[in-house]
């Protein structure tokens, strides 16, 4: 009998419905941290040059100040992400003075928590609520976590793709509830199976001491004399695991992919629900916020997950309240670390074989899941982060010891259908390539950019920070020489003073304080738990 697999690809493959592959859409957000030429965390404001960071359609920040977030259009071309992410990096390089943009996913020099500002947008409600929402991460978690950088990838299926499956599947029930249900099929099989991308593109093994001053239980080695740098020896991505984005107090919260319902009455209940851990930081109190409320979650974008179910919303909507009106849209991955040996942080075979990885877990047959298996699932991760190039490793499936070479080998070889229809649809031999390079990395552990890493640490004698330094004024150096195209130079100053303009407009339409902006943003909570019963 065919498995579901099987079955799907040989509808794709039929050659009225091959132009539907082509027609992927994806938006990748970067983020990078401003340092000094020195290599330390810069400590100015965003540049004004950038527009607001409240209202940019491509330029932000994330947690702090000098964390910059760049955001590429939607595009179902990949070539078009890539050099629009260009670009931006272009484009912000001509606002940034003497400063460059750090490499790598694990921050540069850095002096406690202090020395991370919080980003700041504004004198708006919205505004305050963002700067207010990053004060509570920095009490909850430490401001250091927060300057950790990495990628975001979007990924979603044409419309037209739905409208084809949705008919065949004999259009049960609603679409859009339809539509959800298949991406909660890709997130349950991702996260059973994003070990592997750990694996072959983790690039954060090592640390620059400082940012483990004063720390004394994490598990790290020295990795010169000096001790200026530590790292875990077969370690693939710090940034994934403890040091990077955890948290212990979210380990009660068993969020499930199983439904849309229960994942949205799940995380709307750690936000409505009290945690007397973070009870005595101010939230409001004679006009002191520290944080946005004392539940488990601010929002629901406090919860860590490396990958979520994402709708856009509209203005003043809260996410999950988007996610129940339309359903899912689209998908983020949020497991990928910057590549430092790319201009961008990614390349365009990574980007092929995320694709094909995220084809694989939405058309593979995706079982509900249960307790034991997300523990499970847990536990492979983190063999991986901290020892995924360890020789012999085995992680389980299943409860069954499956060593990893055997079980990626697997797993890339089933893909190679999918490659093979990707190829065909494109024209080309680029995604059985990028696969092929994928199974090399598996069969050597020196090929992957972790390693690569390390190597280059201990070739060149250069500590993590020194390293990091050198492909940061590296790529500095390339982006300040590379003209951008005058229509896109006009493009981007446009924006610019359009984010301004529409800041201010924000801030002048304020009507209510900043509390009952709050008591109404939170409403949209409670409303929820009423319709999940």
């Amino acid at each position: 009998m065919a498995s579901d697999l099987q079955i799907q690809l040989q509808a794709l493959s039929h050659p009225d419905a091959r132009g539907l592959l082509a027609a992927i859409n994806r938006g990748i957000e970067k983020e990078s941290l401003r340092i000094t030429p020195q290599g330390k965390l810069a400590q100015t404001p965003h540049p004004a040059g950038l527009g607001s960071a409240l209202t940019h359609a491509s330029i932000t920040t994330d947690y702090s100040e000098a964390l910059l977030e760049f955001i590429t259009p939607v595009s179902a071309s990949i070539g078009e992400s890539l050099e629009q992410l260009e670009n931006i990096h272009s484009y912000v390089y001509q606002k940034l003075d003497n400063e460059i943009l750090w490499s790598a996913s694990m921050p540069c020099i850095v002096a406690g928590d202090d020395s991370i500002p919080v980003a700041r947008y504004g004198s708006s409600n919205v505004a305050r609520m963002k700067t207010v929402y990053r004060y509570g991460l920095g009490h909850r978690y430490g401001r250091l976590m927060q300057a950790i950088a990495g990628i975001h990838y979007n990924f979603s299926m044409p419309q037209a793709y739905w409208d084809k499956t949705w008919r065949e599947a004999g259009c049960p029930g609603e679409q859009a509830d339809y539509i959800s249900e298949r991406y909660l099929g890709l997130i349950r099989n991702f996260r059973r199976y994003s070990w592997l991308l750990i694996y072959l593109y983790g690039a954060s093994p090592a640390v620059c001491a400082s940012f483990l001053k004063g720390r004394d239980s994490h598990g790290l080695q020295p990795f010169d004399a000096q001790g200026k740098s530590l790292y875990m020896p077969y370690g693939t991505s710090l940034r994934m695991g403890g040091l990077g984005y955890n948290s212990d107090a979210q380990k009660q919260l068993n969020v499930c992919y199983n439904s849309l319902d229960y994942y949205v009455k799940t995380l709307s209940s750690a936000i409505m629900q009290p945690h007397p851990a973070y009870r005595d930081i101010p939230m409001g109190q004679h006009g002191d916020y520290q944080q946005l409320n004392d539940s488990l979650l601010q929002i629901e974008n406090e919860f860590y997950s490396p990958i979520r179910p994402k709708r856009v919303a509209r203005s003043g909507e809260t996410p999950l309240c988007a996610l129940v009106r339309g359903g899912i849209e689209y998908i983020e991955v949020r497991c990928v670390d910057i590549n430092p040996f790319s201009a961008v942080g990614l390349d365009a075979e990574q980007m092929r074989f995320l694709d094909t990885f995220l084809l694989y877990c939405l058309l593979q047959e995706s079982p509900a899941c249960d307790d034991d298996e997300q523990s499970e699932q847990a536990d492979n991760l983190e063999a991986v982060v901290n020892t995924g190039r360890q020789p012999g490793l085995a992680l389980k499936n299943k409860g069954a010891d499956v060593p990893l070479s055997q079980w990626g080998r697997e797993m890339l070889e089933a893909m190679r259908p999918i490659a093979q229809l990707l190829d065909t649809t494109h024209g080309s031999g680029d995604y059985i390539s990028s696969l092929e390079h994928q199974l090399a990395k598996v069969a050597d552990t020196e090929l992957t950019p972790s390693a690569r890493v390390l190597r280059e640490m201990h070739e060149r004698e250069l500590p993590f920070f020194r390293l990091a330094m050198s492909y940061s004024e590296q790529w500095a150096q390339y982006y300040r020489e590379r003209p951008l195209p005058p229509d896109e130079q006009a493009r981007f100053e446009h924006e610019t003073l359009r984010s301004l303009q529409a800041q201010a407009e924000i801030e002048q339409a304020d009507d209510i304080g900043f509390d009952e902006y709050l008591q109404n943003f939170f409403a949209q909570y409670r409303t929820l738990q009423g319709s999940s019963g």
